[in-house]
């Protein structure tokens, strides 16, 4: 039988109910009574609709979809794509005509001429009219008594409080020292992971608990389901619920009979002449059920406060009310002595914090720029000569300390110098060259040292002093330069902030300007449109791996540069590039930091990248940065800039004025560990320290995320308890790619050699794939870092020729596996085209979406 014949007498039979209910509400309200063709008159019209609506509202909603799909079908309808929406419409439409039930006819058969009928239906109308017109009556009395007794009930529960709180409170502390005593402690975990096991500790220890809210956050051992923003969950039960709900049943019982013992005569009486029964504790129960619950809260919250040790006493103590109040305001007077005294303390050591960071950290950030240094800053836009003119000054002096943001540019400068006749060395923390003679250094900006002094110093790239995790460097170098001139190079934006950094100081200021215009074309680049000098820019190691095979696979020529490249290997690129070995250059934004390249066009090849957190447009800084490497005096009086997409957007962001920056990077220093270590000895105390250290107004404080996880590696072990703080700190600020798993399990093998005299690990070489080469850089430049730390420069030798050799094979090995890395769909392996910008095919994409809708409409 289908569904529609076994609801459709059951329709039938509702419709009747739902008339003979219109009929008696029709009567019941009429002084005189009405005839049955008077009713019929008046809500006929009303009697004819009953049947379509209760029909209509039944079947629509009882019918499974299958057998109104079925039911459709056989009447001719195409239902193949349909939603649910449009099938329901299609059925009610069909459902209004089918086999309908006549309401008026049926209501004609069974009173028409049948006038005695009619009549005992009005009486009993009637009837049932007044006796529903008197239960409103009495419920209306009932509530006004209610409304009396909660009226009463608030005087009472507001001046007695105290006296209700007791008796609560023997009852608590009977049930807490018996729970305390009999019950097992559980192992603490998050009540909500069901999936742990819970590990039986034995017995419950009172005097671990201070308050009662503390034990109330112990497990009972059960499973129980709550309520979470509207949501049921299962969870293990905390002592808190099992309380909480034996609270409720406690004063349940308790509050309606106190209340009751004082209601007044005249209101019990009332409620026996009305109801002819005696005033019950139950009726009261009902007529104050919110008072008993917000009195709840209040007692639950008093009661968490309370201390255990009290309660256990209190807990053998038979209730009596004077006694007992005795106790209580003996208890609470001590109770709150107590917590004053903790406050104080809370307050002292607050107080003591304060001082001590103070001490700690006090003036170190204020620049203390007091000294007789001369700064000339270098400020204008990319490519523009800054450096230079820096470097030619430096040149002249009789020492002279160059700072690079780059391993690779503090590279070129030293081969720069050197190549010029000026006797230069080479420090950067993986390796060190020590020229004879020579009075200049080059090296990174994080291998500077206050204390050594130099005639004139370089600082490039200063705008990086507002980086998070970088810029102290910059701070530091600036501020704390041992030199009689400073030069200082930076882009536009940095201009405010330097000179408000360097207050009163002497400064000369030498603003530069492109002599090589920046023109942006006015066309969508597309990759056949690629000549000779162009730099091709993208964001990812893989993209620009793709893009360097698709253009030697169509006959081009190129070199490439990304992050993770060995700086060997990157300058061996760029010397291609450089000689005209390559035609076009395939890069990152690792090429707008300094690099002089002789490019005649700029094309970025995306107009947004991943920061490690959401892929967002470049900003305008980012654009001016990368596009400023195109042209080059001399060779590209003009620099070209294009865009694949949005190019009026992008040009705008090319344009736009630069919005100044105002706040540099501060991180921990010597001088600040050393004040620290007068009160501490452990780096996790320091980092607590360091994250509630208020930065100064125009800063922002290092996150020191890399090096507190790498902190969590080794906290309380041997290696932290064998090492100084300051020793231990500058292995976790070694800078190496800290995300590489390999690479710090080497870090942490090599610190345990370290401190148990053994010969360090030596770093793991595979020459597999082009990621496993470029990795095993990674692993000996690590091992050089410790080499230098600790002094072993002989033996550093031998490392820093193996990862040349390494670098080598990467250049080599960029040359075979480049074909590889054709861009393909990573569902069906399909070729895509150069600028696809996902990882999938549109054809594999558009079938995912077709099951993803198909799936959504499924019902």
């Amino acid at each position: 039988m289908s569904k529609l014949q076994t609801i459709y007498p059951q329709a039938v039979e509702h419709t009747k109910m739902k008339v003979f209910e219109d009929i008696d509400r029709y009567l019941e309200m009429r002084e005189i009574p009405a005839s049955f063709e008077q009713y019929l008159a008046d809500r006929g019209h009303y009697v004819e609709q009953i049947w379509v609506n209760v029909w209509l509202n039944k079947s629509t909603n009882d019918v499974p979809k299958n057998e109104k799909k079925q039911f459709l079908s056989e009447k001719g309808f195409e239902l193949q794509g349909i939603d649910r929406k449009l099938l329901n419409k299609l059925f009610r439409d069909e459902m209004r005509m089918f086999q309908p039930f006549n309401a008026m006819e049926w209501i004609e058969e069974t009173f028409a001429g049948k006038e005695e009928l009619w009549v005992e239906r009005c009486q009993e109308a009637k009837v049932n009219f007044l006796k529903l017109e008197e239960q409103k009556q009495l419920d209306e009395q009932k509530q006004l008594i209610r409304s009396e007794i909660e009226d009463f009930a608030v005087g009472i529960l507001e001046e007695q409080y105290e006296v209700f709180y007791l008796y609560v409170r023997h009852f608590v502390a009977k049930q807490l020292a018996a729970d305390l005593k009999n019950n097992v402690k559980f192992q603490s975990v998050d009540p909500v992971a069901l999936e742990e096991k819970l590990v039986d500790q034995g017995s419950f220890d009172s005097t671990a608990y201070t308050t009662v809210a503390s034990f109330f956050e112990e497990l009972t051992g059960d499973i129980h389901k709550t309520l979470n923003w509207g949501r049921s969950l299962f969870e293990y039960q905390t002592y808190f619920f099992v309380y909480e709900s034996l609270i409720s049943d406690y004063i349940s019982e308790l509050i309606p009979d106190k209340i009751l013992e004082q209601l007044t005569d005249k209101l019990k009486g009332s409620f026996h002449n009305i109801f002819h029964e005696k005033l019950s504790a139950s009726f009261v129960k009902g007529s104050i059920a919110q008072l008993l619950y917000d009195l709840e809260g209040y007692i639950i919250e008093d009661i968490q406060d309370e201390y255990v040790s009290d309660l256990i006493k209190l807990a053998e103590i038979p209730f009596n009310r004077k006694i007992h109040k005795e106790i209580f305001e003996k208890d609470l007077k001590e109770r709150e002595k107590k917590q004053k005294e903790e406050q104080e303390e809370l307050q002292r050591k607050k107080e003591a914090e304060e001082r001590m960071m103070k001490d700690i950290f006090g003036a170190e950030y204020d620049p203390s720029l007091q000294r007789h240094v001369r700064y000339v800053l270098h400020i204008g836009e990319t490519n523009t000569g800054k450096t230079h003119h820096a470097l030619e000054r430096m040149k002249t002096a009789n020492s002279g300390l160059y700072l690079a943001p780059l391993r690779l540019l503090a590279l070129e400068v030293f081969d720069k110098l050197n190549a010029e006749g000026m006797p230069c060395s080479l420090k950067t923390g993986e390796e060190e060259k020590v020229v004879a003679g020579a009075q200049h250094i080059s090296c990174t900006v994080e291998m500077f040292h206050e204390k050594e002094y130099y005639e004139v110093v370089v600082i490039d790239e200063a705008q990086m002093i507002t980086d998070k995790d970088r810029g102290f460097s910059w701070y530091k170098a600036i501020t704390k330069a041992n030199a009689e001139e400073v030069h200082i190079i930076g882009s536009r934006n940095s201009k405010t902030m330097l000179l408000e950094l360097l207050g009163n100081s002497d400064i000369e200021i030498n603003e530069y300007s492109r002599e090589t215009p920046l023109e942006v074309e006015k066309k969508e680049f597309h990759i056949k449109h690629i000549k000779k000098g162009d730099a091709l820019i993208c964001f990812s190691r893989r993209r620009v791996l793709e893009t360097a095979s698709r253009l030697q696979n169509d006959g081009h020529s190129a070199s490439m540069i990304y992050g993770s490249m060995p700086p060997e290997t990157r300058k061996k690129q760029i010397e291609q590039f450089n000689k005209g070995k390559t035609k076009v250059i395939v890069a990152t934004d690792a090429i707008g930091m300094g690099l002089n390249l002789p490019i005649r066009r700029i094309v970025f090849l995306e107009n947004d990248k991943f920061d490690g957190t959401r892929r967002r447009l470049l900003t305008s800084q980012e654009v001016k940065q990368i596009a400023g490497r195109a042209g080059r005096k001399g060779i590209y009086d003009t620099g070209k800039v294009a865009f694949t997409s949005d190019i009026k957007k992008m040009q705008n962001l090319l344009l736009q004025e630069d919005e100044p920056v105002h706040t540099f990077a501060i991180a921990p220093t010597n001088s600040v560990f050393e004040r620290f270590q007068r009160y501490y000895h452990d780096l996790g105390t320091f980092f607590e320290l360091w994250g509630k250290f208020e930065s100064p107004k125009g800063t922002k404080k290092a996150s020191l995320s890399e090096e507190k996880v790498l902190y969590q590696l080794i906290a309380g072990t041997e290696i932290e308890a064998r090492l100084s703080l300051m020793d231990l700190y500058g292995f976790l600020h070694l800078p190496f790619s800290k995300h590489e798993p390999a690479l710090t399990r080497q870090w942490e093998d090599t610190l345990y050699a370290i401190i148990q005299g053994r010969e360090l690990p030596e770093p793991i070489v595979k020459e597999g794939s082009l990621e496993e080469l470029e990795l095993s850089y990674k692993a000996v430049g690590l091992h050089l870092l410790f080499l230098y730390r600790l002094g072993e420069r002989t033996e550093a030798i031998y490392w820093e020729r193996l990862r040349e050799e390494v670098s080598d094979q990467v250049q080599e090995r960029l040359k075979t596996d480049i074909k590889k890395f054709v861009k393909k769909c990573k569902s069906c392996g399909k070729k895509l085209p150069w600028d696809h910008s996902f990882p999938t095919c549109d054809a594999c994409h558009a079938a995912k979406y077709r099951k993803y809708r198909y799936d959504e409409f499924e019902f």
